[in-house]
């Protein structure tokens, strides 16, 4: 039964793949790329297993995509100051935990990166509706393309599957493709410029 069900798990997970788009894949590089040649701030933020995969895209931007005589990419990841997010969660509700933060941070032309399975997480729409009011990006990787989160990202990457495992399983493995290939890109504006 166990060996089963893995092979229907890891077959489904590879029909999963197969449907991502490559181009909405290609202008989250590119915006991100953007930012960084304009040296925005991109913050990123999601809940639960998405907070964990917000925390290491945030790890991946600062430190993997490091190119010796480049600037660096600016990343935070909201998820990771427990103490401003249970003094906001307390005093003023879970739905403040990032529009809060990103009222002190946000400047106009920032990235905001939401990781969401639902898309519909109040917290999450507050601050993508807030960035999108003060002039930022909001780039989206959501697992429900009729969400909340989906309406409001551009560009966005929706994973096309009905389990929330699965969705998130391919969110980490986003996280690896984005950073890697925006590590590229600026590997190859380092070359451009010699």
């Amino acid at each position: 039964m166990t060996a089963a069900f893995v092979d229907r798990y890891l077959a489904e997970l590879e029909q999963v793949l197969r449907r991502l788009s490559r181009h909405e894949i290609a202008a989250v590089v590119d915006r991100l790329l953007a930012a960084w040649k304009e040296e925005r701030t991109i913050f990123l933020i999601g809940n639960g297993g998405s907070a964990a995969t917000a925390s290491h895209l945030m790890n991946d931007l600062n430190k993997y995509t490091q190119v010796a005589g480049q600037s660096r990419v600016r990343a935070l990841a909201l998820t990771d100051n427990v103490p401003l997010m249970t003094a906001i969660a307390n005093d003023l509700g879970y739905q403040h935990v990032f529009v809060e933060p990103l009222r002190n941070l946000l400047r106009a032309g920032d990235v905001v990166v939401a990781v969401s399975t639902s898309g519909n997480s109040p917290n999450i729409v507050a601050a993508a509706e807030f960035a999108k009011s003060a002039g930022a990006t909001v780039i989206g990787l959501c697992g429900n393309p009729g969400s909340r989160l989906a309406e409001l990202a551009d560009p966005k990457i929706i994973v096309q599957s009905d389990r929330v495992g699965q969705q998130e399983d391919v969110h980490l493995i986003l996280n690896h493709v984005i950073a890697e290939a925006l590590r590229q890109r600026i590997a190859d504006c380092a070359h451009a410029v010699v």
